[in-house]
């Protein structure tokens, strides 16, 4: 226990938060109590409310820390590439491994996320998560506008509604593959992994400019 205590604040965060996402995983957030959490933590239920307040600021928290991930795989993606359909790809790539990687959370980071901040009534890993969140728009309006400088993409592309239908409808073929696997395979003879790529290729070509290909 000496050693515990000595460790700092942030092991103990992350400690708690491995726990609970292991919990939310396997009965669901609702049905996952502070107790909970703290029994498979091996932490008291006081030692608990030391870290986290309540199980909303965890699960601000494994939000958080899910979108970073999120953001460095698009990072990656376009700072290794330089040709547009093959960052493309890689963007596509590393939406795959997230949702993955992070199942439970890739629905939840695409929903509503608050952006009234003028009010005190938020969490501060909520005003992060939106802060990571427009640091990925503003990296897929660059790819966008490089891609349209190069004249790879339409030039009469709209980039902000662009971003967020593209975000909409990659996730929802993300999701879709993940939910449908079986299906897929059965009635289309096509595994996940070729389903996704015939997916990404169809919205690739409603942003290309004509007679590229």
């Amino acid at each position: 226990m000496a050693r515990r205590k000595k460790e700092p604040k942030s092991v103990h965060r992350e400690n708690i938060a491995a726990a609970a996402s292991a919990l939310f995983m396997e009965k669901g957030i609702t049905a996952t109590s502070m107790n909970d959490i703290a029994k498979v933590a091996g932490y008291s239920k006081a030692t608990l409310y030391v870290y986290f307040e309540n199980k909303e600021e965890i699960i601000g928290f494994l939000v958080l820390d899910s979108m970073k991930k999120l953001c460095s795989y698009i990072t990656s993606a376009l700072e290794q590439q330089e040709e547009t359909k093959t960052r493309y790809d890689m963007i596509c790539q590393g939406l795959v491994l997230y949702q993955e990687e992070f199942p439970f959370y890739f629905k939840m980071v695409l929903d509503k996320i608050n952006i009234d901040f003028e009010s005190q009534n938020y969490l501060p890993e909520e005003k992060e998560t939106y802060q990571v969140g427009e640091e990925i728009n503003e990296k897929i309006k660059d790819f966008l506008i490089s891609g349209m400088k190069k004249g790879d993409l339409r030039d009469d592309i709209k980039i902000m509604p662009t971003i967020f239908q593209f975000w909409g409808m990659l996730s929802g073929l993300i999701q879709l593959a993940a939910n449908k696997e079986e299906y897929i395979e059965k009635t289309m003879h096509l595994s996940k992994i070729q389903f996704l790529e015939y997916g990404f290729d169809m919205l690739y070509r409603s942003i290309e400019k004509e007679g590229l290909r």
